[in-house]
């Protein structure tokens, strides 16, 4: 592990974990670059608030050291978490958390963009809301239309019919899969309190609240370790979705991604299902 100074801590401070297998470097340097134009507007009222990124090497991270020297001049330190092999996606970002020190964490996707006031307004959403443990944000596509990510409780067959029945197929279930996918109460104005599952690729909490949790279920490789980790949210505090705070994904399904993907999609649902219940129809 390489590091520079980290933060000390402090209330008023972000950590932010970004696990890496094999990334597409021109996204992750987009990702990070994106993260330093949010930063410097985190910084224009307080230019000495500590942010620190963890970035958690699963595996081939290419050479990002022109990267991470920017993000260091621009007050910005990095740690550099490797050797450990490709442990997964939420027990990487808990190598970041059981380090952390601040008072919000970001667990993000290196195919995401942050719009320059993203953490501006998430963090005074905070400072608004102190029931507020974890928030999620207006979630955009590549050409900035709205992703629904936020998830009411899923059934074996929207899971089927949303992740691998063909377009044309899924028409016909179009009202049911509106449902799964909030689309009667996310939009891009209104504030929603308690979505019940919130997507992984942009989560910030509460620190302390985040590491009672003890960070994601080191059970889960790929998939629905952000479906367990925000239904265990829910018993501990408020889960909001903020359209304030505007980001882009490039991400896409598992079944876009070839068979080792769906089978490491379908273990997950199993383990899922079985901790938080079956429903099928």
């Amino acid at each position: 592990m390489t590091a520079t100074n980290a933060p000390h801590p402090e209330t008023e401070s972000l950590s932010v974990s970004v696990v890496v297998y094999r990334p597409d470097l021109v996204l992750l340097t987009r990702t990070l670059s994106s993260l330093e134009a949010a930063c410097d507007a985190l910084r224009v009222n307080n230019p000495a608030f500590p942010v620190v990124l963890y970035l958690v090497d699963n595996g081939e991270l290419p050479d990002v050291s022109a990267q991470l020297a920017g993000l260091r001049d621009r007050g910005i330190p990095s740690v550099v978490i490797n050797g450990h092999g490709n442990v997964g996606y939420g027990r990487g970002h808990n190598l970041a958390i059981e380090r952390s020190v601040s008072g919000y964490h970001l667990i993000l996707n290196p195919d995401i963009d942050l719009d320059a006031p993203a953490l501006v307004n998430a963090l005074d959403f905070f400072a608004r809301h102190p029931e507020a443990g974890l928030l999620t944000p207006r979630i955009g596509d590549d050409e900035g239309r709205l992703q629904y990510l936020c998830r009411r409780y899923p059934t074996l067959l929207d899971l089927f019919v949303r992740g691998f029945v063909p377009g044309s197929i899924r028409r016909l279930f179009a009202r049911r899969l509106s449902r799964y996918e909030m689309r009667d109460v996310i939009n891009d104005c209104d504030v929603v309190w308690d979505p019940p599952i919130v997507s992984g690729c942009f989560m910030l909490f509460r620190t302390a609240l985040l590491k009672g949790l003890a960070g994601f279920d080191p059970r889960y490789f790929l998939y629905f370790e952000d479906y367990d980790l925000s239904l265990r949210t829910h018993e501990h505090a408020r889960v909001v979705y903020t359209p304030a705070v505007r980001v882009l994904h490039h991400g896409g399904g598992a079944s876009r991604k070839g068979a080792k993907h769906i089978q490491m999609f379908v273990s997950s649902a199993f383990k899922f299902f079985n901790r938080f219940g079956w429903k099928w129809l």
